[in-house]
Order: structure tokens, then sequence, then C-alpha cells
């Protein structure tokens, strides 16, 4: 019986592609290195936002050159991270009837921690009180670390939450925990990808977790 919800963020939620590659390109143009598209972004999230700037960076720069280009995105990303994101069709509507059946939720995220805070609060502090982010002491996902941190402050039992998630890194930090996963297709992995990691679990809408979860009470 699910009596709690653990979102991801970036893909998930919040469609945060097009700000995370705008921010990548800013710190990038700073020394003159090629800009990286959409889709080539796409690829490089969901790992924390220390692998996206060692993915998006030109082969041959050294790993202090992405410590500084890691201090300069931070900052940059979190003043500029709700230019052009926005939540995915259906989600509004599905946290709100999260909210009427009872439901706590809680966001984990790599994204860094300001910028994790930041978002979910302008956009859903009136459904989602915990938010939390890469962080330093909190080993980042797939480790489970940071979900049952979130778990705890929801004050609820592991098998009492689903997890939520769009990528392999979602299914594997639902499998670390020992929860069950919901994997979601609107996001940034293809729906091939997220059937091969068998989630016990695959959504095309927002409004299908609804069923999971009203299900999960009936058994």
């Amino acid at each position: 019986m699910y009596r709690a919800v653990i979102f991801d963020l970036d893909g998930t939620l919040l469609n945060t592609l097009e700000d995370l590659r705008d921010g990548v390109n800013y710190v990038l143009a700073l020394r003159g290195y090629p800009e990286r598209s959409l889709e080539e972004i796409r690829r490089f999230v969901g790992n924390g936002i220390g692998k996206l700037i060692e993915r998006a960076v030109p082969e041959g720069v050294t790993a202090e050159e992405r410590k500084e280009i890691l201090k300069e995105f931070r900052p940059y990303y979190t003043e500029h991270c709700r230019i052009k994101t926005g939540p995915y069709h259906g989600i509004m509507d599905l946290l709100k009837s999260l909210k009427e059946h009872n439901i706590p939720m809680a966001i984990v995220s790599n994204k860094n921690d300001a910028a994790v805070k930041e978002l979910a609060k302008y956009y859903f502090s009136e459904y989602i009180t915990v938010a939390i982010g890469e962080c330093e002491g909190v080993q980042k996902k797939p480790s489970p670390d940071s979900v049952f941190k979130a778990i705890s402050l929801l004050g609820v039992e592991k098998e009492q939450a689903v997890y939520v998630g769009d990528s392999d890194v979602d299914r594997a930090t639902a499998a670390n925990a020992g929860m069950d996963c919901v994997s979601v297709t609107w996001g940034f992995r293809n729906e091939e990808l997220l059937k091969s990691l068998e989630p016990e679990y695959l959504i095309h809408k927002p409004e299908e977790l609804i069923g999971i979860i009203e299900n999960s009470v009936d058994e």
C-alpha cells in the first residue's frame, strides 16, 4: 500500500532541458568552447551536474579546469533555472490529486541542492515540502541515501513509498532503496530503454500514477 511518492525532478516533474543547455553553453562560451545541442544535453544529464559538465566540455580539458567551469555553472544555473523550464502536461493536476488523497510527496534529484529547492519552491510549494538535491555528505543517486532521507522526513517506511523517475539512474535508485519503481515515458529517456530496465510500472501520462496508488490501497 503506497502512502507516499518520491519524485525525480528533471524529466519527471519538470522539463528542464533547455535551461540546462543554455547554462552549459554559457559557461562553455566563456572559454570559447563549442556549444552543445539539446539532444547532447539530453544524453549528458542524469548523474549530477558534475558529470554533466564533464561530458559537455571538450576532450582534453583538465580536471582542474572542469572544476572551475562547474564552479561557474552552479550559481549561473541556479539564477537562470526558470527561464524556459516548466512542468510537464498533467503534472500539476497529478500533484493536486495526490494531495487530495493525502499522499505526501518529496523530490529527490541529482541536480545541485540550491537549484532543486529553488524550483520546488517556485513550482510545487503548494504540494511538495521535501526537496533534496546534490549536497556534501550525501551520496547522489543511484545511491539510496537521499531517498532514505526523504522517506524519513515524510514519516513513512520505504515499503509504503513508490519512486517515480524517467531514467536508468532512477530505476537503479529505486532498486537500491528496495522500493517499487514507476518509470515515466515523457522524460529524457526513450521507452525502449525504460522497458529494458523492467520497472514495476511504466506509465505514459501523469494521471496513470493515481490508478497505481488506488490499486495498491485495494490490494
